[in-house]
């Protein structure tokens, strides 16, 4: 998967709750740059996100990457609506889990990026949801 089709669907999920909060967009933006797209390329896909065309090659490794992203950005702004949260389950689904996997994950990482969550032990709990 891209880095933009990756970097667009934070930008869907972002949108779901038609408000994009400051926080939402620093991630979004953190993100997108260590992936090595530009303030500008990231500024586009915000007027613009690409849709979501989850390839079937994607890694486990990227879906999981993906996965733990949206649910990072559902969590960033302190608060989680519905529309968030069935964002994150279609997502969930379209890179081949169970909708279950948002809120295993959910309950365990943060809503702060500064405070990492242990990925190794998130991913092997995520790959039990994997259809």
């Amino acid at each position: 998967m891209s880095i933009k089709t990756h970097i667009s669907a934070l930008i869907q999920l972002a949108s779901a709750d038609d408000d994009l909060a400051d926080k939402e967009r620093e991630l979004i933006f953190l993100i997108g740059e260590s992936g090595g797209l530009s303030h500008k390329q990231i500024e586009e896909l915000l007027e613009n996100p690409l849709d979501l065309n989850i390839p079937d090659s994607l890694s486990d490794d990227d879906r999981f990457e993906l996965l733990y992203n949206v649910v990072q950005l559902m969590k960033v702004d302190n608060e989680v609506f519905l529309s968030e949260i069935k964002f994150c389950e279609d997502v969930a689904e379209k890179l081949g889990f169970s909708r279950k996997v948002i809120s295993e994950l959910s309950a365990n990482i943060y809503s702060d990026p500064a405070i990492t969550s242990d990925r190794t032990l998130l991913r092997q709990k995520a790959m039990k949801y994997k259809k």
